[in-house]
């Protein structure tokens, strides 16, 4: 069993001492070029993100227990930080402020790691906003969250803690909805419906903040503005619309109306290449993380499509960064990824490596 670790994690100004539980794996030494974390990329390149944990369980995000806490516990015979897993089916995610979102397809519900309030706790399963079949996750600045609900065929919002707000779309608007993306300041909610494989409503439904329907992106096909199985989405700082086109292997860009922009990405089985992307995020420096379920990797593209970076790949153990079926991706306003992988059922974190403590593990490389 490896041993737990002490760190210090800051979200958003928010500074908190937790204990990130290293997960009790089986060592991978064909991961590892030299002694130190698991980074990408391996030296001679000068590393630029390094493995940080995993989350499953509440233990995971387990802060430091103060004396008058434990002496209470004790007291009381409460239970100590529970290890069992929070999730079975762990798909999309979004982070931001120390909460991590995850949609749990199996329970129908959202799981939520709060790291600044010390709690593991999930929404979704109250009335009146009983969620069916979540799909797709979104947080704007206030940090209100949208579910993608694609049987319910529509979108709901809840606060940061789950208190239920409104609902967005319905039957008439969407047939199967399974991403949602929205921008920073709530203006522009995209609804990302992959409908049926026998449909031609493949499409984006773009909606204002009081859920009005704007406009309508797309029908099925692979021409500029076409779609074929999009899946999810995600809003750049700048609000520029990303749709993960996956069956067509591409990315699109949309400007803030939906007129189309630009696509990059084709099949293939190249680095840079797509064989089964499953999902998209956007740092707030614009660069684009997608996902793949067939490579288990994430891919690291520039707004141009430029390839940065890949990260993770095919385990046949759940050894950190070994995937067996990655689908969701998120990155919080520090630059942390979280990846949702379905059949290790973990959320993996990576951090990102400024360019003073990547050049030392370069350095340290080399000796």
């Amino acid at each position: 069993m490896a041993t737990a670790l002490l760190r210090m994690a800051r979200f958003a100004g928010v500074t908190c001492a937790v204990v990130l539980a290293a997960c009790s794996v089986t060592p991978d030494k064909s991961a590892k070029v030299f002694k130190g974390p698991l980074v990408w990329p391996q030296p001679p390149d000068r590393p630029r993100f390094a493995y940080q944990t995993v989350l499953r369980a509440p233990s995971d995000i387990a802060v430091v227990e103060l004396p008058k806490e434990k002496l209470l516990r004790e007291l009381t015979g409460a239970p100590a930080t529970s290890t069992s897993p929070v999730f079975k089916k762990p798909a999309a995610t979004v982070a931001r402020q120390g909460r991590i979102y995850v949609t749990d397809t199996s329970t129908a519900s959202i799981v939520v790691f709060d790291v600044p309030r010390r709690k593991v706790f999930r929404f979704g399963q109250r009335l009146p906003a009983v969620l069916a079949k979540p799909s797709g996750l979104a947080l704007d600045a206030e940090m209100n969250v949208y579910v993608a609900d694609s049987k319910r065929r529509e979108v709901l919002v809840f606060d940061s803690l789950g208190l239920f707000k409104r609902a967005i779309g319905g039957p008439d608007d969407l047939e199967r909805p399974t991403g949602v993306a929205v921008s920073r300041d709530g203006e522009r909610i995209y609804a990302v419906d992959r409908s049926d494989n026998e449909s031609n409503q493949h499409k984006v439904v773009i909606y204002d903040k009081d859920g009005k329907k704007i406009k309508v992106i797309g029908t099925r096909g692979d021409g500029d503005g076409q779609f074929n199985v999009p899946l999810q989405a995600a809003v750049a700082p700048d609000g520029t619309l990303y749709v993960l086109d996956s069956g067509n292997f591409r990315i699109q860009a949309f400007n803030r109306d939906g007129s189309f922009l630009r696509a990059f990405g084709k099949a293939g089985v190249n680095i840079g290449n797509f064989a089964r992307p499953r999902g998209i995020a956007v740092d707030d420096e614009g660069k684009i993380y997608v996902t793949d379920a067939s490579y288990n990797n994430f891919q690291i593209f520039q707004p141009d499509g430029q390839l940065l970076l890949a990260v993770g790949e095919t385990g046949a153990e759940s050894n950190p960064g070994r995937f067996g079926l990655l689908n969701g991706i998120a990155v919080d306003e520090i630059g942390n990824v979280y990846v949702a992988d379905q059949l290790f059922n973990k959320v993996e974190v990576f951090r990102p490596l400024g360019e003073q403590e990547g050049q030392k593990m370069l350095q340290s490389a080399q000796k």
